[in-house]
């Protein structure tokens, strides 16, 4: 069969099954939408606008027609990428990783730990292609050694990360209430619905508890919450204790701990960053398409 029929038919299954989502059950004709099994009868209307309705069929071929060509080429982005970044043996150190990790969890609101650990797997994929794919535009690129370490001593507090907590508390006036709060939480109640009733942080308390994310020296952090969240694991809480707002518990949803790097360990990047910078490069993989033999439905090269 030939190669680029073959891929026809592989992207119309894709298609088909919206990016591996949908999956027919051709027995009683119903179609799961979403990772939660939420399924539609695929002879009845999707949706309906007063007396007009829109069939199962219309929305599908609506998605092939408007998502299937960027679907495909980012399938095939990342194809090239992961190639020929194995070709050129180019690896990103775990550090830089870890870094970016902890950078994007604190642009987080609070997750609980199985979320965490779901979106690390996505963000570290993601992460590992960006790097990779800066690499590979800038190959063959140098940059002046004394231009890149003047930039490092002028900029490398940005390439360092502070240890930093993400915490959500509930306060109350005194010890014997927050007793009967803990009580409630270790036979299973709620934290955020246990804020919600019974803190006394306004500020707080309407978004379940939810203090925010802090460097862990940061003035802002309420008294012995630092000290608290150092003993404690990810997404537990703390006994009651005393601090300047009044009596605390603490829900820790992350604790992240410092990360910083030499010049020797960052130059790889930065020169990377420079060098896109200099090239006036966005991070695309237009360039690369050439590498590769590629064939897709749509033609032999990108538009």
């Amino acid at each position: 069969m030939p190669k680029k029929l073959l891929l026809g038919i592989i992207v119309v299954l894709i298609i088909t099954n919206v990016a591996t989502l949908l999956f027919w059950n051709k027995q009683d004709g119903k179609v799961a939408i979403n990772t939660e099994n939420a399924e539609v009868d695929v002879k009845e209307p999707v949706a309906t606008v007063g007396e007009e309705t829109i069939s199962f069929d219309s929305w599908m071929n609506e998605l092939r027609e408007t998502h299937g060509k960027a679907e495909l080429k980012q399938m095939i982005d990342k194809k090239i990428v992961t190639k020929l970044a194995e070709e050129n043996d180019i690896k990103i150190s775990d550090k830089v990783i870890k870094r970016e990790l902890a950078l994007l969890t604190g642009m987080q609101g609070p997750m609980s730990p199985k979320e965490s650990e779901q979106k690390e797997k996505e963000w570290r994929k993601d992460i590992i292609y960006r790097y990779q794919l800066g690499a590979l535009l800038t190959k063959g690129t140098t940059i002046p050694e004394d231009e890149m370490k003047a930039y490092y001593d002028t900029y490398k507090k940005q390439y360092n990360f502070s240890e930093s907590m993400k915490v959500s508390h509930i306060i109350v006036s005194d010890m014997e209430t927050a007793k009967k709060v803990k009580e409630e939480l270790d036979n299973g109640a709620s934290f955020e619905l246990l804020a919600k009733e019974y803190s006394i942080d306004e500020d707080t308390k309407k978004d379940g508890g939810y203090l925010g994310y802090f460097q862990t020296n940061s003035q802002f952090l309420p008294m012995g919450y630092y000290d608290a969240a150092k003993k404690m694991e990810e997404g537990t809480y703390s006994e009651p204790f005393k601090s300047n707002t009044g009596v605390a518990i603490i829900l820790l949803h992350s604790l992240l701990p410092d990360i910083n790097f030499s010049y020797d360990e960052i130059k790889p990047y930065l020169q990377r960053e420079l060098a896109l910078d200099e090239m006036n490069q966005s991070l695309t993989t237009k360039p690369l398409w050439d590498k590769l033999d590629i064939q897709w439905i749509y033609g032999d090269k990108q538009e």
